[in-house]
């Protein structure tokens, strides 16, 4: 019998976050697979004479539900398969990262734009005129390291955005291009480079259309022009499993918004009833054995 164990974030108590681990280990159970689960606060990587030791049994492969890149590189170094890849983590966990890694791919996503990095209390913001003449009126702030839409904001105007850029003054963020009519876009999920499952996300009372955020999912079919963008997107960014966040412009144009390495599927999988989980897990069966 294969050993498997599920990484998860030692300070998360998302109950999407308890929902994903009690379906990952329903379906490695009924595949005969026994699994494990830890946080990343009982995890402790020792750097020591130039060499690495972790207070961690061998397993067959790591189910890696976080974020913490570091960690995933430590679990590397160590001989341990992630799922997803280290470096997959690395660049989906700084959504910056996710678009620099996507140019010149023939993948089209908002015109956006990488706020500077300020070190000081005392900031020069000027050059949010050039921002403004870029993109324009609402303006979509992301700070680069988020998730659920709760990291993500709106700027109607001169004020707004100032406050925005206040607060998020010392934090890795981006400006994007506001695509309309905001609160709409299309979830899908992408197993061994395949759509398996997509649907249309709304919010009518918010321009987020994140489940977290208010908004509500519904079974959708999509071109093959969309589900190519996704699948492409997960081939560049090497990732086993992920979901893919998709935009329609005003032209009716495809774009890539975000990629996210480990996608909640508790609202796919009610929408579309496909078992998420269980293709998941099959995958990684394949992939070990």
């Amino acid at each position: 019998m294969k050993d498997g164990l599920i990484i998860i974030n030692g300070y998360s108590e998302y109950e999407s976050t308890k929902h994903q681990v009690r379906r990952l280990l329903e379906e490695f159970s009924n595949a005969n697979v026994n699994v494990s689960v830890k946080k990343t606060t009982d995890i402790v990587p020792i750097i020591e004479n130039g060499n690495i030791s972790i207070n961690l049994p061998k397993y067959d492969f790591v189910v890696y539900l976080d974020k913490d890149k570091y960690l995933a590189d430590v679990l590397t170094k160590c001989g341990y398969k992630l799922f997803n890849s280290a470096k997959s983590i690395e660049l989906c966990d700084d959504k910056m990262v996710t678009h620099l890694s996507l140019i010149n791919k023939g993948i089209d996503m908002p015109k956006t734009i990488s706020a500077p990095l300020c070190y000081v209390n005392s900031g020069d913001y000027s050059y949010l005129d050039k921002v403004i003449e870029q993109l324009g009126y609402p303006i979509v702030v992301k700070e680069c390291f988020g998730s659920k839409g709760a990291q993500v904001f709106l700027a109607n105007n001169m004020n707004e955005l100032l406050e925005i850029e206040n607060s998020l003054r010392f934090k890795a963020h981006l400006f994007q291009q506001f695509i309309k009519p905001g609160g709409v876009d299309y979830r899908l999920i992408v197993i061994n480079h395949k759509v398996i499952a997509s649907m249309k996300r709304e919010n009518k009372n918010d321009f987020r259309s994140n489940v977290a955020q208010g908004g509500s999912g519904t079974k959708v079919e999509l071109s093959n022009e969309i589900k190519e963008l996704a699948i492409k997107s997960s081939e560049v960014l090497g990732l086993d499993y992920c979901g893919v966040d998709i935009l329609i412009d005003e032209n009716n144009n495809p774009m890539v918004c975000e990629v996210n390495s480990n996608a909640f599927f508790e609202g796919i999988e009610k929408a579309t009833n496909v078992n998420v989980a269980k293709l998941y897990v099959k995958h990684i069966i394949n992939v070990i054995e």
